[in-house]
């Protein structure tokens, strides 16, 4: 076998590589606050976020990249030498997939674009020298572990606030659903509209005004505004109040039911222990034990069912959203696998390039079989590992119900929306942790866990270096291995 087919096999095993950890990390970002919230069960979430990612990925990934991701560095350095700039690519891959699985592997959201930004700047000092990095772009994306969750955070605040001030707290739930929610859906559909229009389909080159993006996506808006209100104004919440009821009932009295049986079982307690000596009596005592915990925790549970009661109305508001926030999921997770798949196959579209042509091209075309490769990776990683991260932000940050969910998504996805098209360097990674501490802080700062959100803030400020670090010390040994 020649040396460039060995570096071509080896080229596809680092992208595949890049783009499972990309799916691992990443997925938290659309589909941790559902879980947490428990509009999404896990599976679930796995399923519509690997279906999203690989659809964003394939059906609209870009078919043109940037030799070099964000041009950090100037590929043109390496016009002499390409050899220097694949091993300098498929470090770069090998060393941002190695950081994020690390992060991964502990669960921490951090960038998956800032982590092959590091590896590139890594790979560019050793290679191309200090000059050649472009550190004022460098300096740029860094101002972004501010900017992000500054931004998202602030906004997620006040839409909580809103939320629960226009909706929660209404005098009249019902009445307040009817008219507030139809808006949220048209903000939704309209803003969702513009993330993909800026940021999911940005490589079709739709050459879209500003205006004609706004217009498209209100008109959607309005049609959803319109249609939602339809239909609550049809939907017969006195029905729906007296099957909740119903059915709180029901829980209630099969709770107490199985209290009672153990309670029952537990009177023979002191004689069956009577009859018992040595082991057996050590074994029934700590199973009697264990039965007047479950008792109680039933109890507790039978006491918490019958509390719910007469709270219909907002059992019900949060239902709508927890529709309304998987259907924002969706849409973040497929803009997600559209933008950051470049991530992967960019690096690698470099190196099958470099191999091809022996040349260093500024943009290169990006084969279909390549996207469907980065789009597998995105849905494996999503499906092997996916759940560390999920697990963070929606249940380790703060406390998560469908409305807080849905505020954070919302706003996360909003700050993309304009941030993107006005060119402010932002990660979405970031934003999205920024949206549900911002939730957290409209309950109070008692309310968020301090710790996780150190340990989070660290890695970001961690990932860059950490990346180019690794990138260096792959270069060294790729070149080592290959190099002649």
């Amino acid at each position: 076998m020649d040396p460039d087919t060995i570096l071509l096999y080896v080229a596809l095993v680092f992208g595949f590589y890049m783009a499972w950890n990309i799916g691992a990390n990443d997925v938290g970002n659309s589909m941790g606050t559902s879980v947490g919230s428990r509009a999404l069960t896990l599976r679930q979430a796995v399923v519509l976020a690997a279906i999203a990612n690989f659809a964003g990925a394939v059906l609209v990934g870009g078919k043109v990249t940037d030799t070099v991701r964000k041009g950090i560095t100037d590929p043109m350095i390496y016009v002499d030498n390409p050899e220097t700039l694949l091993y300098g690519m498929l470090a770069a891959l090998l060393a941002a997939g190695f950081w994020l699985q690390i992060a991964t592997s502990f669960g921490w959201p951090v960038s998956t674009t800032h982590s092959i930004i590091g590896a590139v700047v890594g790979f560019g000092v050793v290679a191309g020298g200090v000059d050649s990095i472009d550190w004022v772009k460098v300096a740029s994306i860094a101002s972004s572990w501010v900017i992000s969750p500054l931004l998202s955070g602030i906004v997620a605040f006040i839409a909580f606030s809103l939320i629960r001030k226009l909706i929660l707290n209404a005098k009249d739930i019902m009445l307040a659903t009817k008219r507030i929610v139809p808006i949220i859906f048209g903000l939704v559909v309209l803003v969702m509209s513009l993330v993909l229009l800026f940021k999911g389909l940005k490589h079709l080159n739709l050459d879209m005004t500003l205006e004609e993006s706004v217009l498209i996506s209100g008109l959607l808006g309005f049609g959803a505004w319109a249609v939602s209100g339809l239909f609550l104004h049809g939907v017969d919440f006195n029905r729906y109040k007296r099957k909740f009821v119903l059915n709180q009932q029901r829980a209630v009295d099969d709770n107490l039911m199985v209290s009672q049986s153990l309670r029952k079982s537990l009177v023979y307690k002191d004689k069956n222990l009577g009859y018992a000596s040595g082991s057996i009596h050590n074994r029934l005592d700590v199973l009697y034990e264990e039965m007047e915990q479950i008792a109680d925790d039933i109890e507790d549970n039978a006491y918490t069912e019958a509390k719910n009661q007469g709270r219909e109305d907002y059992h019900f508001v949060e239902r709508i959203f927890g529709y309304l926030q998987v259907l924002s999921a969706v849409f973040v997770a497929f803009a997600h696998g559209a933008n950051d798949v470049a991530n992967a196959i960019g690096p690698l579209a470099a190196v099958v390039s470099i191999i091809q042509t022996k040349q260093v091209l500024m943009q290169v075309g990006v084969p279909f079989w390549l996207l469907l490769l980065g789009g597998v990776g995105i849905a494996i990683g999503i499906g092997t590992l996916g759940w560390k991260v999920m697990e963070t932000i929606g249940k380790k940050i703060t406390e998560i119900t469908p409305s807080r969910g849905f505020a954070a998504e919302f706003s996360a996805a909003t700050v993309i929306a304009i941030a993107s098209k006005m060119g402010i360097p932002i990660s979405t990674t970031h934003t999205l942790v920024g949206a549900v501490i911002g939730v957290g802080m409209a309950r109070g700062i008692s309310s968020i866990n301090l710790n996780v959100v150190r340990n989070i803030v660290v890695s970001w400020f961690v990932t860059v270096p950490a990346g180019a670090i690794f990138a260096i010390i792959f270069y060294y040994i790729l070149k080592a291995i290959f190099g002649t």
